[in-house]
């Protein structure tokens, strides 16, 4: 049994326990509970993602079975459902209106997916949704750049995927659209900034000065006395890369995996390729 299996399992042996009255209670409230366009909510108004969009969004974060989504103000769980219906994710969907998470509930049910798909009626800034790979929202800006400083802390490589708002100056990895909407994608990136000590298998040690805005990154290298810019400095969740030239005028690439405060990686040129690790000072 993988982790995903375990962990709803878990959860799911809790809510639907035989003859339980709660849940028999709140299944029957969400039957006959009708929402309305519209309607307010403990901080924005419920309006579903269209379907069409629905799927763009799963499609631009690359939504396998592998993947546990999250989705923040899950109102009716039509983008939990769709993630696990289509494509065999297990999802779980926080919704804060106790009558509209019931009734997200039934349709989970109704679209026979409710050992794949978990709705909880909670609040998204007391609920824990650190264990997602993928996240979605359908929330306001101010909401969105509140939930920032949770969102960055979260596993680097997370996608992060919002209908129509954005993240303030956090610039948005890749957009899509529709006749109607729009939404966009952020993948959490590692936290690189800082001083590194690099040391090669073979050659001499290097530091690397690094700055960072959010997935935006560029720096200084020093070798002995001498310092120079890194080149094309890139990172994409936890894969650091920028390019250096030596005192012998070659072109060095280093492509490194950053673990925390340590990187382990290689430094290739002239078709050598020396492996090296990385320590933030």
């Amino acid at each position: 049994m993988n982790l995903f299996q375990q962990f709803f399992c878990t959860c799911l042996g809790t809510l639907l326990l035989v003859g339980s009255p709660a849940w028999a209670q709140a299944v029957t409230n969400g039957s006959t509970y009708k929402p309305t366009l519209g309607q307010m909510g403990k901080d924005v108004m419920w309006l579903p993602t269209p379907n069409e969009l629905v799927d763009k969004m799963l499609d631009m974060a690359k939504v396998t079975a592998q993947d546990l989504l999250y989705d923040l103000g899950a109102g009716d769980g039509v983008i939990a459902i769709t993630a696990a219906k289509k494509l065999g994710a297990q999802a779980v969907g926080i919704e804060y209106n106790p009558k509209l998470a019931a009734y997200a509930q039934t349709k989970v049910i109704e679209a026979g997916v409710q050992d794949k798909v978990r709705i909880v009626q909670g609040d998204i800034f007391q609920t824990d949704f650190s264990q997602a790979t993928v996240l979605t929202l359908y929330l306001l800006p101010e909401i969105n750049y509140q939930l920032r400083p949770t969102i960055l802390k979260m596993k680097p490589g997370t996608r992060v995927v919002s209908h129509d708002f954005d993240m303030v100056e956090w610039e948005p990895d890749a957009v899509t659209q529709t006749v109607r909407a729009r939404a966009m994608m952020w993948v959490v990136p590692a936290n690189v900034a800082g001083l590194w000590s690099f040391k090669p298998g073979h050659g001499a040690p290097f530091e690397v000065r690094l700055q960072q805005i959010f997935q935006r990154v560029g720096g200084v290298m020093r070798t002995g006395n001498q310092e120079q810019a890194l080149v094309g400095a890139q990172l994409q969740a936890d894969r650091l890369s920028f390019q250096y030239v030596a005192a012998d005028q070659s072109i060095h690439t280093v492509k490194a995996t950053v673990q925390g405060d340590h990187m382990l990686g290689q430094d290739i040129s002239l078709g050598q390729t020396v492996d090296f690790t990385a320590q933030r000072r």
